[in-house]
C-alpha cells in the first residue's frame, strides 16, 4: 500500500515542480552546511513551502535527478493516521521506488513535520544511516527549541521564514523605480509604498486582495492557527478563551501585559482560567509564531521575569485585520515593524525602562553580541512627543551607557534608499 502511496505522492510532487512558478525570491537561504539536518520554521502561510520548492528548483538547475528527490507535506489527509512507523515506510517506499537511490545522495524533505509524534526517531535514523540531506518545516517554534535540542541533539540548523519584508514586497509590487539619484518623486513613491506595506503587511498570498477579502483571509489564516498549532496541539479545552487572548493581543502591538492583571481582568469578565495556564497560553501563541512577548532588559533575572511584557504580531497586515477602525494607530505599526526587523536580523529583544520610569522601545543584542539601544518615533512634528523620546533615550544612554538611534519612518526609508 505504500508503494502505490508513495507513487501517487511522487507523481504529484512532480507535477507540482512542473507548474511551479517564482512568486518571489526569499532574501532568506539554507545555510551551506551538509552534516546537519536543515529545518524551516514560521507560521503557517509565511511561504515555507513555497521557500522549499524555490530551493528544489535550484537542486535541479544543479542537474540533481528529481528521482533523486522526496517532497511529502505531512497535512495530506491521506497520510493519517500519521505515526513514526508510517514515516519510515514511506521514506523506505521511495527508494523502494527507485532502487538506484541507495547508490545515491537523495535528499528528503518533509513538510509539516511536527505533526507527526515522535519524528525525530525516524528522521535521526534515515540521517544517520542514508546518505541524505534531510530539510524539515514546521509551523512551531518547537522544531527550534525543545523537539529539536532534545530530539536531534546538534545535528540540525534552523532557518526562520517570516512573511515579506519591505525590500520583498517592492520585488513583489515589481516596483523597479528605486534608481538613483533619489530625487523627491521617488522619495514620496516610496513613503506611499511602505504605508500601503504598513497596512497590507507581508503574508504573500494576499498582497493584490481588495481590503475586505484580505481582512477575511487573514482573520482566516489566525483561526487555522488557533485550530492546528494551539487547541489541537495542546488539547486546549478553554477555546473562547483562547480566542479571546489572541485578538486581545492582536489589537494592542506594542502594548505592556502584565498575567496578574490580564488574570484578574479574566475573572471580572467570567473567564475561569489559572495564572499558570494563562502563562502555558502565551507560550503557545508564540510557538505557533503568532505574537512575541518581550521582557524588560535588567540584570536582575526577578525584575525580567516579574515586570510586565511588551506584545507584538506576526504581521503587521493582521493586526489590521483586528482592528478595523478607521484611525489606525500608525505609530504601534511602525513600532511592530521596526520589532519584526529586528527578529529578522536574530537580534535578542527587551524593552527599557530608566530609573524616572521612561520607556526606550527596544534594548537589544545583535548575533555579534553586541548591546543596541532604539527608540521609535512615527511623527517627530508634534515637539511635545519628540521632546518625550528623547529625553527617555538620552536617560537610557546614560543608565546603559550604550549610544541610541531614533528610528522614524524618515531615518528608515533613507537609509533604506542606501542600502537598496
Amino acid at each position: 500500500m505504500n508503494t502505490n502511496l508513495i507513487q501517487t505522492l511522487v507523481a504529484e510532487f512532480h507535477e507540482q515542480l512542473d507548474t511551479f512558478h517564482q512568486l518571489i525570491e526569499r532574501e532568506a537561504q539554507f545555510p551551506r552546511v551538509s552534516n546537519k539536518i536543515l529545518v524551516t520554521i514560521g507560521m503557517r502561510r509565511t511561504g515555507k513551502t513555497h521557500f522549499i520548492f524555490q530551493h528544489i528548483h535550484s537542486l535541479i538547475q544543479k542537474k540533481v535527478s528529481r528521482n533523486h528527490i522526496l517532497y511529502i507535506n505531512f497535512e495530506d489527509d491521506r497520510l493519517y493516521p500519521l505515526t513514526e512507523k508510517k514515516l519510515g515506510e514511506l521514506i523506505d517506499s521511495f527508494y523502494t521506488l527507485y532502487p538506484d537511490n541507495h547508490n545515491h545522495l537523495c535528499y528528503l524533505f518533509l513538510d509539516e513535520i511536527q505533526t507527526i509524534e515522535n519524528w525525530a526517531i525516524t528522521v535521526r535514523r534515515f540521517f544517520d544511516s542514508k546518505n541524505v540531506r534531510i530539510f524539515l518545516s514546521g509551523s512551531s517554534s518547537k522544531l527550534l527549541s525543545t523537539e529539536i535540542a532534545t530530539s536531534l541533539r546538534g545535528r540540525s540548523i534552523a532557518t526562520e521564514i517570516w512573511p515579506l519584508s519591505f525590500s520583498e514586497f517592492l520585488r513583489a509590487k515589481k516596483v523597479n523605480n528605486i534608481k538613483k539619484p533619489f530625487g523627491k518623486k521617488i522619495k514620496d513613491d516610496l513613503q506611499q509604498h511602505f504605508l500601503n506595506y504598513l497596512n497590507q503587511g507581508g503574508f504573500p498570498e494576499v498582497l493584490d486582495y481588495e481590503p475586505t477579502d484580505r481582512t477575511n483571509v487573514l482573520q482566516e489564516y489566525v483561526n487555522v492557527v488557533i485550530l492546528k498549532d494551539i487547541i489541537e496541539r495542546h488539547s486546549i479545552t478553554n477555546i473562547q478563551l483562547i480566542r479571546y487572548l489572541i485578538k486581545t493581543m492582536l489589537k494592542n502591538p506594542g502594548c505592556a501585559i502584565s498575567i496578574n492583571k490580564l488574570h484578574r481582568d479574566l475573572k471580572s469578565q467570567g473567564f475561569s482560567v489559572g495564572k499558570m495556564t494563562l502563562h502555558d497560553y502565551f507560550n503557545y501563541m508564540e510557538d505557533a509564531y503568532l505574537v512575541f512577548s518581550v521582557p524588560i532588559y535588567s540584570e536582575s533575572i526577578r525584575k525580567t521575569n516579574t515586570n510586565p511584557k511588551k506584545i507584538y504580531a506576526i504581521d503587521t497586515g493582521l493586526i489590521n485585520a483586528y482592528n478595523l477602525k478607521v484611525d489606525r494607530n500608525q505609530g504601534h505599526l511602525f513600532e511592530n515593524f521596526i520589532f519584526l526587523n529586528l527578529k529578522r536580523q536574530r537580534h535578542e529583544i527587551y524593552y527599557y525602562l530608566t530609573e524616572n520610569r521612561y520607556e526606550v522601545d527596544f534594548v537589544t543584542k545583535s548575533f555579534d553580541g553586541n548591546l543596541h539601544l532604539y527608540q521609535v518615533c512615527w511623527d517627530t512634528s508634534d515637539e511635545e512627543t519628540l521632546a518625550r523620546e528623547m529625553r527617555a533615550l538620552y536617560e537610557a544612554e546614560k543608565e546603559l551607557n550604550i549610544k541610541g538611534s531614533l528610528i522614524t519612518p524618515e531615518n528608515y526609508l533613507m537609509e533604506f534608499l542606501l542600502k537598496y
